[in-house]
């Protein structure tokens, strides 16, 4: 299937998710994730999730980052230019929804991309050669682009792969892992 196909499902396969098997499945993918090769890492960029698209709930991994003392970041996203800006959460951080429902910083210390060791990506739909359909507006692809080389980035799924997805393109940037609350796919 085709990207705007993949969106099209699943879209539909999320919207028929009741707040209650979210919650589930979010928690399973955080059980999952403690799993990941990932813990001497120190700074983790985390998305804070559009409850209205009825995306993974990523407080239970907060907590898990929380816990081990990770340095967590979050982002505010600039739809004029397509980029993300990368702030520190702390407990002084005041988080507000944008136009378009998604919870983001308000200000902050700003952290630059290249710091970030690890990056939990969402995602509607994954292939099984890591390749992902996000939304299509780019941020993620753009912001892993002004990553280091070597950051670890971390697909979170409701649903297991497809088997490939049509329309990839080479400025698409591939996971190394992509969690679901049954299995942790490393490609």
């Amino acid at each position: 299937m085709n990207k705007t196909e993949l969106r099209q499902k699943y879209k539909a396969l999320r919207n028929s998710l009741s707040e209650n098997e979210i919650e589930e499945m979010s928690l399973a993918v955080a059980n999952k994730i403690i799993k990941l090769p990932i813990w001497e890492k120190n700074y983790f960029h985390i998305f804070l999730p559009i409850t209205e698209q009825k995306e993974i709930n990523t407080e239970f991994i907060l907590h898990i980052l929380s816990g081990k003392d990770k340095e967590i970041i979050v982002s505010k996203a600039d739809f004029e230019t397509r980029k993300m800006t990368h702030f520190l959460l702390t407990d002084n951080t005041k988080i507000k929804k944008n136009k378009y429902n998604i919870p983001e910083p308000v200000d902050g210390i700003e952290v630059p991309s290249t710091k970030i060791d690890v990056v939990f990506v969402p995602l509607l739909a994954f292939d099984k050669s890591g390749h992902r359909v996000g939304y299509g507006k780019g941020f993620y692809d753009k912001f892993l682009s002004e990553c280091k080389p070597d950051v670890i980035k971390i697909g979170l799924s409701f649903f297991e792969p497809e088997e490939s997805i049509e329309g990839v393109f080479e400025g698409d940037i591939q996971l190394d892992y992509c969690v679901t609350p049954n299995e942790v796919h490393s490609f």
